[in-house]
């Protein structure tokens, strides 16, 4: 075993440090092997994963395209021959972002916790004539702070899960065009280890209860998976898939918000435990375009595989998905469109 491969095989143990998780009955996460197993792994980077991909003649889109992982998942699909759109908080963002890479790219302005962006948005999308063939949903944010609600709801949530379900909503018709269309979700590990004990507490979306910015996290994060596979019931048996992953930990800008003690040790430990953007944007690229994964929907994948997870959580509660799905289409009265 190299250094690589133990550093990366003991970061489980270390993850709860920085992330604030203290639970002690770790769930075990394995391979699924009811979906195609594939030959990369947690050191893989997004380059490589799509190694002799050519995506001339398709479009995709990601949102928070100008750090992290939504700008190497960019950068990575335009050089392999996608027309990228990506979308920033703001146009100034998106356009420098979209300006700095090689390849076919179109910024666009994108707010998560507005939905009149949203709606603008998915406005210019569709003016620009293209089906959508990917699509991948990226962007997120962690306040490390109190409570802040965004139209009645709280902030994480409303960002990280609902922009996105009205997005997703929104752009479906352009989904639903191209002739195999793929939906991602970048959820995270803290789905399952980090969310409250009821999974989606449906009585403290709107700040009502005690608010903890890690378990607030958590939330928005299984809400993810959840949308993820509530959307792949829906959409069975159309063009279109959607399934959800966890990137890793990895060295990006969503900590640097976090207590100065949190960023510092991030700062000086991050790099032996977390990934790099290049390897934490591997599995979204994967999920999003390799010809193996062809109709699999509905599954959670960890280093470009689909997993399983062990112990008390709701990663794949259908009842939950679809109790989430109801209250998002109550949320977002008014800004979703019929496409079922």
């Amino acid at each position: 075993m190299n250094r690589r491969q133990f550093i990366y095989g003991t970061a489980a143990v270390a993850v709860p440090v920085l992330v604030g998780c203290d639970n002690d009955d770790e769930p075990i996460v394995s391979i699924d092997e009811n979906y195609p197993i594939g030959p990369f792994g947690a050191t893989s980077t997004a380059e490589e994963v799509t190694v002799g991909l050519d995506l001339t003649g398709k479009t995709a889109m990601v949102t928070g395209c100008n750090s992290g992982l939504g700008f190497e998942t960019m950068r990575v699909l335009a050089m392999r021959g996608a027309h990228v759109i990506g979308t920033g908080r703001n146009l100034e963002k998106a356009s420098k972002a979209c300006s700095s890479i090689s390849g076919k790219t179109t910024p666009v302005a994108l707010e998560l916790s507005d939905f009149d962006s949203i709606i603008e948005c998915s406005d210019t999308v569709k003016k620009l004539g293209y089906p959508i063939d990917i699509l991948v949903c990226n962007a997120g944010i962690n306040t490390f702070d109190e409570l802040d609600l965004v139209n009645g709801v709280e902030r994480i949530f409303a960002v990280n899960h609902l922009g996105h379900f009205v997005l997703v909503n929104r752009l479906m018709p352009l989904l639903k065009k191209s002739k195999e269309s793929r939906i991602v979700h970048v959820s995270s590990k803290s789905a399952y280890v980090q969310a409250p004990k009821a999974g989606i507490d449906f009585d403290n979306l709107r700040g009502e209860g005690e608010f903890d910015y890690w378990a607030a996290y958590g939330r928005s994060k299984l809400a993810n998976a959840l949308f993820s596979i509530e959307l792949a019931s829906r959409l069975e048996g159309s063009n279109v898939t959607s399934n959800a992953l966890h990137p890793g930990l990895v060295q990006t800008n969503i900590a640097r918000n976090a207590p100065v003690l949190l960023r510092k040790a991030f700062d000086w430990f991050g790099n032996l435990i977390a990934k790099t953007p290049e390897q934490g944007a591997a599995t979204q690229v994967y999920v999003a375009t390799n010809q193996a994964l062809k109709g699999v929907s509905g599954a959670f994948f960890e280093d470009c595989n689909a997993v399983s997870v062990s112990g008390d959580n709701f990663l794949f509660d259908k009842p939950m998905a679809e109790r989430l799905w109801s209250t998002s289409e109550e949320m977002a009265q008014g800004y979703l469109i019929d496409w079922e």
